[in-house]
């Protein structure tokens, strides 16, 4: 014992070898190299100089880590990370919302990790008081991000909205900020990094309603072969839940936790 190992640091390490082990593969199995893949997501999932971090990073290697399952991470376009896993050329997909589409094509973690509240952006020099109603967005030019889910209520009246889709939130700032569109659909973690990096401080706003909760999942290839591995990772998640790391990693990071 370490002198400075405390009861409560030991428990933690019990805890945390027993959620390792729960990835570990049958006795005399080489433990095989899990590929984790997602976009840019501020604090979720990122890189810089080569080196990842952020939620995801540090929960994957925490449950992973003790027993040396080996993990590594790469970074791609949304739509190409949801295609690799869909199609079984990667692991693990970070931080996708549910939506029946993606029901048809992953299986998601037992709990989801992180929550995001989806949000309109407009320019302060056209502030919008969004009701709640999208009867009165259909005058309105949205713009989206490619391969985001926004809920079972915007999809189902986006076929009455103006809406244009663009690949990240850069771009989709820079169409509000020039008047291309009047809205922006996005996340607040997402969005609030980019703005400063944009000098749109004061510029765009976020309206003060809500669109949709929505919840991030890991999330693997819908298969028979993966379903073991699924569960390792299910318990060993939740193994990490219950002791509470994910809430204290959540205030660390400044990222709302289910």
């Amino acid at each position: 014992m370490k002198r400075s190992d405390s009861p409560v640091d030991l428990a933690r390490r019990s805890l945390m070898l027993g959620a390792a082990a729960a990835l570990a593969l049958p006795a005399g199995a080489s433990p095989r190299e899990l590929l984790v893949v997602g976009a840019h997501f501020a604090r979720v999932y990122e890189r810089a100089n080569g080196e990842f971090s952020g939620m995801a990073v540090e929960i994957i290697r925490a449950i992973a880590g003790e027993l040396g399952q080996p993990v590594y991470f790469e970074l791609y376009p949304w739509a190409r990370a949801q295609s690799m896993v869909a199609q079984g050329q990667a692991d693990i997909l970070v931080g996708p919302y549910k939506s029946p589409e993606r029901l048809d094509s992953f299986s998601f973690s037992e709990r989801p990790f992180y929550q995001d509240q989806m949000v309109f952006f407009s320019r302060s020099n056209a502030p919008f008081a969004w009701d709640g109603s999208y009867a009165s967005l259909r005058s309105k030019r949205i713009v989206i991000i490619n391969g985001w889910a926004y809920g079972d209520e915007f999809n189902a009246a986006r076929k009455d909205l103006s809406v244009s889709v663009t690949n990240s939130v850069e771009s989709a700032l820079t169409m509000l900020a020039h008047g291309r569109v009047e809205l922006f659909a996005s996340n607040v973690r997402n969005t609030e990094p980019v703005i400063p990096l944009l000098a749109l401080e004061g510029k765009v706003l976020p309206v003060g309603r809500t669109i949709s909760l929505q919840r991030g999942y890991f999330a693997f290839p819908k298969r028979p072969e993966y379903e073991v591995m699924r569960a390792r990772f299910d318990r060993a998640f939740n193994a990490y839940v219950d002791s509470g790391e994910l809430r204290k990693l959540g205030k660390r990071l400044n990222v709302q936790v289910p």
